[in-house]
């Protein structure tokens, strides 16, 4: 009986990458360096910045003129299915200034279609995850005490339960999505390799990514303090900060300035 051919583990289903160990304080290493891509591409910047600024500012709009949250739902699916495509644009930007060549809009939008179904099944991914999210939250909200002004006391199963499930859901989120994008888009792999590997190296480097999860808590919601102007330079910043963490992590070779 003939052997088997032997597997080809760069064709393989839901492989693992290899991920590096970094210091705890190596997310600042990636904004200097994304300040520097900034710098070396600010009208590209500037362009994707005004996009994902356009987007929670209408949400903010909507919210203040139709006096309801019920807007947040179908915006937050809206910018899940659209986020990861116009982040890929940016990190095409930051991995063109790696290799050395001249940036542009146009190459920087095919960058979307580089791995349409593994991109685009992502968004869809997230969509999921957020419409759950949405739906647990509304039953959580059925433990709210009914009377006018609740005290603690009464708050406890409503607040612990909901703090529970929110925590939960936002850490899977994270470690899902922190490399997942990127990865999809270099190494252009099936889905269930990017996640497992982004998830894989979050674990890996627990202490740095807590740092890094703050660093963009933080700058989240000072964008949201400035009524989302601010994300015209946020957005772009975490965007390159975040290719240059996957370069750091991910890739088993750095590439010089990465240590």
């Amino acid at each position: 009986m003939p052997a088997s051919p032997p597997i080809d583990k760069h064709t393989e289903f839901a492989r693992c990458l290899e991920s590096n160990k970094i210091s705890s304080l190596a997310p600042f290493h990636w904004l200097s360096l994304a300040v520097s891509d900034m710098v070396r591409a600010p009208l590209l910047s500037l362009i994707y910045g005004l996009v994902f600024t356009a987007i929670p500012v209408t949400i903010l709009y909507l919210i203040y003129q139709l006096d309801t949250h019920l807007v947040i739902l179908p915006a937050a699916v809206a910018f899940a299915l659209i986020g990861p495509a116009f982040a890929a644009g940016l990190y095409d930007v930051a991995w063109e200034l790696e290799k050395g060549h001249t940036p542009t809009l146009g190459h920087s939008l095919k960058s979307m279609f580089r791995n349409p179904a593994g991109e685009w099944g992502f968004a869809i991914l997230l969509m999921v995850i957020m419409i759950v999210w949405m739906r647990l939250a509304a039953l959580v909200h059925a433990l709210y005490p009914n009377v006018p002004n609740p005290t603690f006391e009464q708050l406890q199963s409503f607040l612990a339960l909901g703090s529970l499930i929110g925590g939960i859901l936002l850490m899977s989120v994270f470690a899902i999505s922190a490399f997942t994008p990127q990865i999809m888009m270099e190494r252009r792999v099936d889905i269930m390799t990017a996640v497992v590997s982004s998830i894989n190296a979050v674990k890996n480097n627990a202490s740095a990514m807590i740092v890094w999860a703050f660093i963009i808590l933080f700058l989240v919601l000072f964008g949201f303090a400035t009524g989302g102007t601010a994300f015209i330079v946020i957005m772009p910043l975490l965007s390159y900060a975040s290719w240059h963490g996957y370069i750091a992590i991910i890739k088993t070779k750095k590439p010089r300035g990465y240590e």
